[in-house]
């Protein structure tokens, strides 16, 4: 789980717009494909920026520069709720409140208790007992295109491994993960005009029908899984519990957030190995070394780009900038983890760096509570690939890919590989 990205909801309080217009393109195909020298320039010249959001009603502020983004994150002044930074709530669809009522649009004490109920499931020590498991579906998953010699890596294996395992660990039938693709989708792609809100309040509520009806067949038939360990949670709790609505907001978080940036991880780093092929060959010569090769990747190519939009709770002064209270500020991370002032050789892809203060989970009290699954999803899929996969090699232009219009989100459409077949 991470705290991603939704410049949308920047524009759903009042806000008093100065209409200020975008110097920097951060939604065209060109910047999709490459944003690091637009955020290049940020950093050097605008560092802290003020302009349109991406729908037009609002004006954001971005910080680029590593020292300030990871300042932002720890800032208790710059707050997920909006009523917070002195805006009044908006009239919105009820499916649209029920699926936003989770931890992340939470700060203080609700935040506290909301993010306590689930991550005793996310420590390292009970991640790591998933190992085998995540292992054993990477390897079936293998086992059904090995023979073909050629894969949509996005669609045949970096969706699918992680979709499984966060079923499974909530307890959410796998067989219906087709539905959760779709629905994902719906949580994370840009919609404005009339049409495609009507659509996408529509697909959220086929999920939110889908959850209660598997709520009430979880409390009739309990299980080992983390859904029915929240409704117990709830039942033995009492106010400390989560409500039902609070439950549906914390497992559509869990679903989206558990496999979207995970398959982009996965993604992601296959495809920035191939582009260097003596890393790809020290990875598969050095397999031990993979964790680091991760690391990397959550560095040089997140599949985060920026910080879910926070708004100031009191003035802040950034860099001779006054944020009022009020004003939304994304944090872009991606930028960060490029900055010369933190990072030394930012443009370089060097899994043997060593340690290195990247802020792909962000920090603060909004750390990603899935970074242990996600480090170790990410490991797993490496270790296989490259394994099972002799002779991997790209099966389309690499430059030429077409990258989803995610703001915030590196996401590809598809990652065509090839690799050569057993005899």
């Amino acid at each position: 789980m991470t705290d991603g990205p939704d410049e949308r909801s920047a524009g759903t309080a009042r806000h008093r717009g100065a209409d200020v217009e975008r110097k920097y393109d951060l939604y065209s195909h060109a910047t999709m494909a490459d944003p690091h020298p637009v955020y290049r320039a940020m950093r050097e010249h605008d560092p802290v920026l003020r302009q349109r959001s991406l729908e037009g009603s609002v004006d954001i502020w971005f910080l680029t520069r590593y020292e300030d983004v990871e300042a932002g994150l720890r800032d208790p002044r710059l707050v997920r709720d909006p009523a917070l930074a002195g805006h009044d709530s908006v009239e919105m669809p009820e499916v649209f409140r029920l699926v936003d009522n989770h931890m992340l649009n939470r700060d203080g004490d609700e935040h506290r208790r909301l993010r306590t109920l689930v991550q005793m499931a996310f420590t390292p020590k009970r991640v790591a007992a998933l190992r085998p498991r995540i292992e054993a579906i990477a390897h079936e998953l293998l086992d059904g295109v090995v023979a073909r010699g050629r894969m949509d890596l996005v669609s045949d294996f970096a969706f699918e491994l992680p979709t499984i395992v966060i079923l499974e660990m909530l307890g959410v039938p796998v067989e219906d993960r087709a539905k959760f693709r779709a629905w994902a989708n719906a949580f994370v792609e840009p919609r404005f005009d009339p049409e495609g809100l009507a659509e996408h309040a529509k697909d959220l509520g086929a999920f939110v029908a889908y959850l209660r009806a598997l709520f009430e067949r979880r409390r009739d038939d309990p299980r080992d899984d983390l859904l029915t360990g929240l409704l117990q949670a709830r039942a033995e709790g009492g106010s400390d519990g989560l409500t039902d609505d609070e439950l549906l907001g914390t497992m559509a978080l869990l679903i989206v957030a558990g496999h979207e940036t995970t398959v982009n991880l996965i993604a992601n780093a296959v495809r920035t190995l191939l582009q260097h092929p003596e890393q790809l060959g020290a990875a598969r010569e050095h397999p031990d070394t993979i964790p680091e090769v991760v690391e990397e990747v959550l560095r040089y190519e997140g599949s985060v780009e920026r910080a879910l939009n926070r708004w100031a709770a009191a003035d802040i002064e950034v860099r001779g900038h006054t944020i009022r209270r009020g004003d939304p500020v994304i944090l872009i991370l991606a930028s960060a983890n490029r900055d010369p002032s933190a990072i030394e050789r930012p443009d370089a892809f060097d899994p043997s760096r060593g340690r290195c203060p990247h802020l792909a989970f962000g920090k603060g009290p909004h750390y990603c509570l899935g970074a242990p699954l996600a480090r170790l999803e990410g490991e797993v899929a490496l270790r296989a690939i490259l394994a099972r996969l002799p002779g991997l090699r790209a099966n389309a232009d690499l430059d030429a890919l077409r990258w989803r219009m995610l703001p915030g989100f590196r996401a590809m459409e598809a990652l065509p590989i090839a690799w050569d077949p057993p005899a």
